[in-house]
């Protein structure tokens, strides 16, 4: 009997797997020479496009941020869980956690949801980026693999439009500034192309001052009578 129930929530969670809407964005991360700089589109699709204001960059620590892509229920219940889980941690041991930690920490616990029973598969992935001694980028797959970056990085269905002109124009040392310049050409590069990704541009600076939003626009393509 149990092998019966077992063998009907996987065929159903297949089909799922194959009709359910089909998602996507563009989020970038890029390791500047005083800072981190990262950067995604506004589009929130499913099969259409739900809605056009979407943050998808979230601050998660007063030096470090992550960009989400996957569910959005997925994603907003994992940023809300490393916020928590990090301030408890910084409170237990009476210091900040560092960067590394809060990637692992995340990873640890998308690696744990990914791995559940469920009748709706967990599908979330992030980049984080932080500020401690120095900027760190970390890329946070959908299997809780964990890979730090020293140039850039970019995921969502826009990427690889994204990261030919990552390829093309970045260069070591360049500064924070350059950077979100870099960061918002591919991005723009990403909506021109990817059908998943559009309607604004979200740009947030990690350096020792901290996270700070340098870009939240808008792009309105409504013609008016």
């Amino acid at each position: 009997m149990l092998l019966r129930v077992l063998k009907k929530v996987l065929i159903m969670t297949k089909e799922e797997m194959n009709n359910r809407p089909k998602t996507g964005t563009t989020t970038i991360g890029i390791v500047c020479k005083d800072g981190i700089v990262l950067a995604a589109d506004k589009r929130m699709t499913a099969g259409y496009i739900a809605y056009d204001k979407v943050e998808k960059i979230i601050k998660i620590a007063d030096n470090m941020a992550v960009t989400t892509a996957g569910m959005v229920s997925e994603v907003q219940l994992l940023s809300k869980l490393i916020k928590a889980e990090l301030k408890l941690k910084d409170i237990q041991t009476y210091r900040k956690s560092t960067v590394k930690e809060a990637a692992n920490l995340l990873a640890g616990i998308v690696y744990s949801n990914v791995r559940k029973m469920s009748m709706i598969p967990s599908i979330a992935a992030f980049l984080l980026g932080g500020y401690d001694t120095e900027g760190h980028l970390y890329g946070l797959g959908i299997d809780g693999s964990v890979t730090e970056y020293d140039n850039y990085t970019t995921d969502g269905s826009g990427c690889l439009f994204a990261l030919g002109v990552l390829e093309a124009l970045y260069k070591k040392g360049l500064s924070v500034d350059e950077g979100v310049k870099l960061a918002v050409k591919a991005i723009n590069a990403s909506i021109q192309r990817d059908p998943n990704s559009g309607n604004g541009i979200l740009v947030f600076t990690l350096t020792d001052k901290g996270v700070k939003k340098v870009m939240d626009k808008q792009l309105d393509a409504r013609l008016e009578a």
